[in-house]
């Protein structure tokens, strides 16, 4: 490969996934670091046959390893981590991950001298807002140990970005939907949580009242931020990545519903909540790197279920 690397870790995930495309498209050669935990093998087979993508198999929690992976690399999306479920079942495992293999990540970017690094923060470091939309510089309280690791995970970016000159920025995304996500992460994944259950007949289940909302954005956009962070010359930027829009749970159901054609009503059951709303204030990103959603939230959601049923054969 004779043209500018990129190294993305996670690269075979929901998101890193099309993050690689679009860095092909920029004209980039791409080096998954993936250990295949989520990965999808069609999307794995696809990226090894690749002419301008090179696959690694390996885990960020070895140093060893992603050292050989950033060799002869111009930069970095480190996308690689465990979700929210998974840190709350095991939070030493989830903070060996999420933090531990993000040190690995910044420490050998700086070894291997990268021009930029983008890192994947969470919209989740806010826990429950005080005010809508959530701005970058709100307070931060987050309540699991994914939230915990991705706010330091920002910090400890930070500290190689001033004392080691790593140009990074970090992205806090919000509830990202697509085709292909997975459903084992229930809190980001409620739409497909929704959509299997309304197929199979079955009513989806709100937990509370339906109250409580999302900032739904598309993983195009999001992959679209993410590449857009990378190419920018700007530093040392937080910036939340969602549409502004605060979509409640019951009111997702309803869309769902809808947009299946099923005649099914969403059934509640008592149980708490981390958040209550979300929206994100992306004033920060329009202005300092031009990006916009360009998937609306109706017509997206709409589209995902027609799509999932047209792939089971269960179109209305």
């Amino acid at each position: 490969m004779s043209k500018r690397r990129v190294v993305v870790t996670g690269g075979a995930g929901f998101i890193g996934s099309r993050v690689c495309a679009l860095l092909v498209a920029e004209g980039y050669a791409v080096r998954v670091l993936d250990n295949l935990y989520r990965a999808d093998p069609r999307v794995v087979a696809e990226q090894r046959q690749h002419p301008d993508m090179e696959f690694v198999e390996g885990d960020i929690r070895y140093r060893g390893t992603v050292d050989a992976a950033l060799e002869g690399a111009e930069g970095v999306v480190h996308l690689a981590a465990l979700c929210i479920n998974k840190s709350v079942a095991d939070p030493a495992e989830s903070l060996d991950v999420n933090l531990r293999g993000s040190e690995h990540v910044f420490a050998a970017a700086v070894r291997a001298r990268v021009r930029r690094l983008v890192f994947a923060s969470s919209a989740s470091v806010y826990g429950e807002p005080e005010r809508l939309p959530m701005r970058e510089d709100d307070v931060l309280r987050p309540q699991t140990p994914y939230c915990i690791a991705k706010r330091a995970g920002e910090d400890l970016l930070e500290f190689y970005r001033t004392r080691h000159g790593l140009a990074s920025n970090a992205l806090r995304f919000f509830n990202v939907y697509g085709p292909g996500q997975k459903t084992d992460a229930y809190y980001t994944s409620v739409i497909q949580v929704f959509l299997r259950r309304i197929v199979a007949g079955e009513a989806p289940v709100i937990d509370g009242d339906g109250s409580q909302s999302m900032d739904f954005v598309h993983v195009d956009d999001v992959a679209r931020a993410a590449v857009m962070a990378y190419t920018s010359a700007a530093s040392g930027l937080v910036l939340n990545v969602g549409t502004g829009i605060d979509t409640s749970i019951a009111e997702l159901a309803k869309m769902l519903v809808a947009a299946t054609g099923r005649a099914l009503e969403p059934q509640f059951r008592p149980r708490k909540t981390l958040v209550t709303r979300r929206a994100a204030d992306i004033s920060r990103i329009r202005a300092a790197l031009g990006w916009e959603p360009l998937v609306a939230v109706a017509p997206g959601i709409h589209a995902l279920a027609r799509t999932f049923l047209a792939e089971l054969g269960a179109l209305p």
